[in-house]
């Protein structure tokens, strides 16, 4: 006979219900705003970027961190644990939309200027 623990299995359906509606309206945000590019984001440009791209960017990095955060069970871990993880992924993530940015600003102006490279594309 198995001896019981005393614990009773709870439902986590409050919990996917939570995490649903979250990245729900997150999403549903972000749609919104790429659907009607609202002109005073669009046409800000912070940090050479338009302040709706920033907006994207920092709406997909937090829908990313909660995703970790439920799906990968972090909250339960130590802090040590969740900041080793999500402290590299946030390097790596804005590492790379640097790099793209910078790439992206090369190759726009290549293409839209009279550029001595255009040949290489």
């Amino acid at each position: 006979m198995a001896a019981s623990t005393g614990t009773a299995h709870q439902s986590n359906t409050k919990r996917i219900w939570t995490v649903f509606v979250i990245l729900s309206l997150i999403t549903i945000v972000e749609v919104v705003f790429g659907i009607f590019k609202p002109d005073f984001l669009h046409y800000t440009h912070v940090l050479h970027l338009s302040l709706l791209n920033w907006i994207f960017i920092l709406l997909t990095l937090w829908k990313a961190y909660y995703i970790m955060w439920a799906f990968m069970h972090l909250e339960g871990e130590k802090a040590a644990l969740r900041w080793s993880v999500v402290g590299i992924l946030a390097f790596l993530i804005a590492y790379m939309v640097t790099l793209l940015l910078i790439e992206g600003s090369y190759i726009y102006d290549v293409f839209n200027h009279n550029s001595i490279y255009k040949w290489i594309f």
